[in-house]
């Protein structure tokens, strides 16, 4: 699996001092978001064109996935084809709540997703499916073997959209009850995703950064001496896009910083910020995920009617 998915300072912070962290971030002033884009994000992005300087490295082909758990299946994108790994059809006539969930790290690829983590750390967000609920864990431009350019937070956004396109057709889906989820970068664009379509009924982002710059290029190959390469792909900048519901999620010993400042910088009601005390940027998955699973199999009203107990995310 593309495990650790993040820089390896920050988790070896988090494991050494789990839940002083978030002591040490009251502590403290809030750091201040960077000033706020005017505008709305998505006609922001019309007709730009990024420049990449850097190639990312080449990732493995798709493995193939126990036939019971997922189906490798291709789904159309701007790049050409692209792989996931599909819930597949239950075969009971009904149509079912899908949730599409973005792994962090390597956020362009995926690989054995159907062995689920730890409760400390699973980056699967099994709970979904073990409750029911048809998943999608779509590979973007230029990961795996796929075609296209890893853009690093931009054309990735389309991926993700189109991606949710093709779920919506699947007979067994429910179309009014598709969700969007993602942990760490996979976090960051789940809440990009969020700020320019209301595609998704809710949207889940685990750990995102407020500003693209804090992973320090890992991530990302466009050309730093262009300021509208960052802007364009930092939701912190964004979030008055947001119009449909929102749920930031972090524990509070992992990186909250960034959940902190992007609550300070908006007043916007779609987006609920959640920090999760006794948490970490990895155990607050398992916990938090379990809650979202079984509030997401009630949500079946005209509009979503889900809300989020942070105690209950709290690892037991």
């Amino acid at each position: 699996m593309n495990f650790p998915r993040l820089p390896a300072l920050m988790l070896a912070l988090s494991a050494a001092f789990g839940v002083q962290l978030h002591a040490a971030a009251q502590s403290q002033p809030v750091r201040p978001a960077k000033a706020a884009e005017s505008g709305d994000l998505a006609d922001a992005r019309k007709g730009f064109r990024t420049t990449l300087v850097r190639k990312m490295p080449a990732q493995p082909p798709i493995p193939a996935p126990p036939a019971e758990v997922f189906k490798l299946v291709s789904y159309d994108a701007a790049p050409g084809q692209l792989g996931a790994y599909l819930t597949p059809d239950p075969r009971d006539g009904k149509q079912h709540p899908a949730i599409i969930w973005i792994t962090g790290g390597d956020s362009n690829s995926i690989d054995a997703l159907w062995q689920p983590g730890p409760d400390s750390n699973d980056q699967t967000a099994s709970a979904y499916r073990k409750a029911g609920i048809v998943m999608m864990f779509p590979s973007l431009r230029g990961g795996n073997d796929n075609p296209g350019v890893r853009e690093g937070f931009l054309g990735e956004v389309d991926d993700v959209l189109a991606a949710a396109s093709y779920l919506a057709r699947q007979a067994y889906v429910d179309p009014d009850r598709i969700y969007l989820g993602g942990h760490s970068t996979g976090g960051t664009l789940a809440l990009l995703t969020a700020e320019i379509s209301t595609r998704f009924r809710a949207v889940f982002a685990f750990g995102p950064v407020e500003d693209i710059d804090g992973y320090g290029g890992r991530f990302t190959g466009f050309n730093p001496a262009n300021p509208r390469e960052a802007a364009l792909r930092s939701p912190g900048r964004w979030l008055e896009s947001v119009r449909s519901p929102v749920f930031v999620i972090e524990g509070a010993g992992g990186n909250i910083d960034s959940l902190l400042a992007m609550r300070s910088a908006t007043r916007n009601q779609h987006i609920r910020f959640i920090p999760v005390h006794g948490a970490d940027h990895f155990n607050v998955l398992a916990p938090a995920n379990r809650q979202i699973a079984q509030k997401i199999l009630l949500d079946s009203g005209p509009a979503t009617n889900i809300t989020l107990s942070p105690a209950q995310m709290a690892p037991r």
